[in-house]
């Protein structure tokens, strides 16, 4: 299985991603747009490993929200990787209580590398993925100043009250997530 740890994005949230994404193809119209669907935030991707971690992974997020309460995040800017003027990726970066997702995450690291799985060690940054685009791409100084006016200011917070363990399952060229566990936040 192809797993991966992450928050699901709720739906009027996704909506409203929809617009970004919109205008972010109106402004880069060779772009792929993700799914609204498949739109979640990764804390970690574990990548293909044998179905019989599949209960492990889910120990591991539940020792990585021990005493976590729920908490809001918010989607604030948009970015690429590698970098926006040359990106691969567009994505929406998160703010808000980024400091309880950030214990989160370094928790799963340490109960992946307990079972011996590679761990991405590239500073985090938490976001929700948008589009994608294939080659060479280089953003034009227009399109740089049309995406610095794409307004994200209106974005509600999203609740945070679970984390969740996913599989990618290759479909045709494309993925589709499956749900395998949700582990709920909590104080206790």
């Amino acid at each position: 299985m192809r797993y991966f740890m992450a928050l699901e994005i709720p739906q009027n949230c996704q909506k409203q991603l929809e617009g970004v994404q919109r205008q972010l193809k109106e402004i880069i119209p060779q772009i792929r747009l993700t799914d609204s669907p498949k739109l979640h935030l990764t804390i970690a991707f574990i990548g293909e490993q044998p179905d019989y971690l599949k209960e492990d992974l889910r120990k591991i997020i539940v020792k990585a929200v021990g005493g976590i309460p729920p908490f809001t995040i918010t989607p604030g800017y948009i970015d690429g990787f590698p970098h926006l003027h040359s990106a691969h990726v567009f994505w929406v970066g998160a703010k808000g209580d980024i400091d309880k997702l950030m214990i989160i995450r370094e928790r799963i690291k340490d109960g992946l590398s307990h079972l011996g799985l590679d761990t991405d060690e590239r500073r985090y940054v938490p976001h929700i993925a948008i589009a994608k685009i294939n080659g060479n791409f280089q953003l034009s100084t227009e399109q740089e100043a049309k995406l610095q006016n794409m307004m994200l200011k209106e974005f509600a917070p999203i609740q945070i009250s679970s984390i969740k363990l996913f599989e990618s399952v290759p479909e045709e060229g494309f993925h589709h997530h499956n749900t395998l566990a949700e582990v709920p936040l909590t104080s206790s």
